[in-house]
């Protein structure tokens, strides 16, 4: 699993989809939490390079969770952060393109916090054989 201590970023355009997500976090031990309203105020938070894993909502203003996470990858110093998606969306072609964009897992609204915490156990083992 991931370090508790890795600074995540929380990114919904609900405030309440956010303090769901921020309060499971803390749960599960993590304590360097920021949060974004959408992609756009994402993209302005991980450019520092300290944000150490991103949870993302699909459908936002502004910057969707897709564009946001097409930039990270795209960039050389950003490029190879976990990435997790949250949405209520669960159709194969929308799955199919965040897995070519990218994405390291996938979550889907509602979920629990052990769901929650399974994906996140992925995406580290994924993130884990990509340093590799």
């Amino acid at each position: 699993m991931f370090d508790p201590k890795t600074k995540v970023l929380v990114v919904d355009d609900m405030l309440t989809m956010r303090k769901i997500v921020t309060k499971i976090l803390r749960e599960l031990g993590f304590t360097d939490i920021v949060e974004a309203a959408d992609g756009l105020e994402a993209w302005e938070k991980t450019k520092d390079g300290s944000v150490g894993l991103i949870i993302s909502d699909w459908n936002m203003p502004n910057c969707t969770g897709l564009d946001f996470l097409k930039r990270v990858r795209a960039d050389q110093k950003l490029g190879k952060t976990p990435f997790l998606l949250v949405t209520a969306e669960a159709e194969g072609h929308q799955v199919a393109e965040a897995i070519k964009s990218g994405v390291d897992q996938y979550v889907v609204k509602p979920f629990s916090k052990e769901g929650l915490k399974a994906k996140l156990e992925l995406a580290y083992k994924k993130f884990q054989s990509k340093a590799a």
